[in-house]
């Protein structure tokens, strides 16, 4: 069936709202009919019928991208069956992704979702919102809270602050003395490519928590002229730290039973007063979030529920045994792999996996490559997403649906520019495979 764009009907129809061509919405359609306009050249196309049998002639064929429009539309017309879905995959309105692309996510899910129908797993979208918050860890709540933390898996971003570097600040001590030296003679031109080295994710903490984020990966150091203040830091300074933290807290009051991970393990240019200073920070903005250390093997969802608990810190310095709440640094041990060959790196997680501890410890997989000083040169103007990341990432993420979690298995995993694929939903979905073990050890 067809229809016309200006004809009054009951079929929905979307509009592309740079060209104004309206669409029929049709999940069960190949392809579609578009006029000829009077720019197009004329060509063979494919033979088409009707449903009458008559001939359609056809003039070629092209790839039309679509928008749709604000993905608030899209989700006022679908908030009355998405309760309904039921399925251990997930499906939301994310930010930055065309419409489309979401559409085609929710018809999979609801395809799926006919044909198995255990271990529910629902997401919220309110219709007054543009943007789905995203609670993974709730949904796990039925199946998952009685197993220790160190047997979910976690998703993470590498230098979780790095959306944001001010490449007019100084350069940091966490650079070597050369690079701070051609700083000094090259100025703003150097420390412009130097950010196209130092930034390695795109989305701000809110977004990344809204894209299932959990783990956060930060270096923070003083900086020159600013007293007491700490930043973030990758090569160039970033935001306060300060931000960042009401940030994630705010994310936290609305969201009571999601849980975080925040991982301090690079600190520069701070004495004792800034660590305390730090610690004051965290406690003053966290308060009784805060988890206090324990055995890991004690860390169960359900644990960190019943006492309200939603933030872990690990703290690399000496300093965190003399606080309840800061988990010592080498309970979060992080192997790197510090390679720029993705085959490389997948034998050294491979090989770092089955070597990990079986008790007392998270573990985190670096699912990253880092670049040595001849990648620098080769890609100095292109920087590190386009001439390391992206063509990496299909190994990298080939390895990581691979995986398995558990006490054997992965626990935490992290990546650069966790936005260019679906890296959270994959990480997150790893989990499921617990709960398919748990059925069948129910059905035997």
């Amino acid at each position: 069936m067809a229809a016309t764009a200006g004809h009054t009907n009951r079929l929905m129809h979307v509009t592309n709202k740079f060209s104004s061509r309206c669409f029929l919405v049709d999940t069960g359609t190949d392809l579609n009919v578009l006029p000829l306009t009077t720019f197009e050249t004329r060509a063979r196309g494919p033979t088409l019928r009707a449903a009458n049998r008559s001939m359609i002639k056809t003039f070629g064929t092209c790839s039309v991208q679509i928008q749709l429009g604000k993905d608030k539309f899209l989700v006022n017309c679908l908030a009355k069956c998405l309760p309904d879905l039921v399925h251990v995959d997930q499906a939301g309105f994310i930010k930055n992704r065309y419409s489309a692309d979401n559409v085609v996510k929710l018809i999979s899910l609801i395809n799926i979702s006919q044909q198995q129908f255990d271990l529910p797993m629902v997401k919220m979208l309110k219709p007054d919102v543009d943007k789905t918050k995203v609670k993974w860890e709730k949904d796990l709540e039925i199946s998952i809270s009685p197993d220790v933390w160190m047997s979910i898996c976690e998703d993470r971003s590498h230098d979780s602050f790095s959306f944001w570097i001010d490449e007019k600040s100084p350069v940091g001590l966490d650079q070597p003395v050369v690079v701070r030296h051609l700083a000094g003679i090259f100025r703003s031109l150097w420390k412009k490519m130097m950010k196209k080295w130092s930034v390695t994710q795109s989305l701000t903490f809110s977004e990344q928590l809204e894209a299932g984020i959990r783990y956060f990966d930060l270096r923070v150091s003083t900086k020159p002229g600013e007293g007491d203040e700490l930043y973030f830091i990758h090569g160039l300074f970033g935001n306060k730290v300060y931000d960042g933290l009401i940030e994630i807290n705010n994310f936290l009051k609305s969201h009571s039973k999601e849980v975080i991970f925040l991982d301090f393990n690079h600190h520069y240019a701070m004495q004792d007063s800034n660590h305390q200073y730090l610690i004051q920070m965290l406690s003053k903005i966290f308060g009784s979030r805060l988890c206090r250390v324990n055995l890991v093997e004690e860390i169960t969802l359900q644990y960190l529920w019943e006492r309200n608990y939603q933030v872990l810190v690990f703290y690399h310095h000496p300093v965190a045994h003399d606080f309840p709440f800061l988990w010592p640094g080498h309970q979060m041990p992080a192997p790197w792999a510090n390679t720029t060959d993705a085959q490389k790196l997948v034998q050294f997680l491979e090989t770092t996996l089955n070597e990990r501890a079986k008790r007392g410890t998270f573990h985190v997989s670096q699912a990253i490559l880092t670049p040595q000083a001849k990648t620098v040169i080769r890609g100095l103007i292109v920087g590190l997403r386009d001439s390391l990341v992206t063509r990496n990432l299909p190994v990298i993420m080939n390895w990581v649906k691979c995986q398995k979690p558990g006490v054997n298995g992965v626990n935490i995993i992290t990546s650069d520019f966790v936005e260019l694929v679906d890296f959270a939903t994959t990480v997150i979905k790893l989990n499921y495979q617990l709960l398919h073990d748990k059925s069948k050890h129910r059905h035997f």
